[in-house]
């Protein structure tokens, strides 16, 4: 008398549907213009296999008029949620933080904390060496 159904580390090889799957990007485009799909896929240890469901499509590169495109279809991804047996990759929170589906991600704030500090470094030393090339021109005469 067969005992079903069997723990998945018993070897018998058979999947159980309530295993996690993850919300990530993949890749795809050429060389120098990657494009990414947002999807849910089986965990790590079983990324052979195709996605399950495609949720959405982002592309990093700047457009014409410096925009960075986003589809997403957000009621597939809360049912994906709702299901209670799916993990978000970082980028993809860092991503749906900023779109405004979920929290902003703290990597956000700290990338826009070195942006602002940089540009601030930046204008200051501009600054300085504006006030530096009068006095240099006032010597030579």
């Amino acid at each position: 008398m067969p005992r079903f159904p069997l723990h998945a580390a018993s070897g018998t090889g058979v999947y159980l549907e309530c295993r996690k799957k993850v919300i990530r990007f993949v890749r795809y485009g050429c060389a120098n213009r990657p494009f990414f799909h947002i999807v849910v896929m089986p965990p790590k240890v079983e990324q052979r296999k195709p996605p399950i469901e495609q949720l959405g499509t982002y592309d990093p590169m700047p457009n014409k008029f410096n925009e960075k495109l986003v589809a997403l279809n957000t009621e597939r991804i809360m049912f994906w949620l709702g299901q209670g047996n799916v993990e978000i990759s970082e980028p993809v929170e860092e991503l749906l933080g900023i779109a405004g589906f979920l929290p902003i991600h703290p990597r956000t704030y700290i990338a826009a904390w070195r942006a602002r500090r940089k540009a601030e470094e930046e204008a200051a030393k501009a600054k300085q060496e504006e006030d530096e090339t009068p006095q240099t021109q006032e010597q030579s005469n």
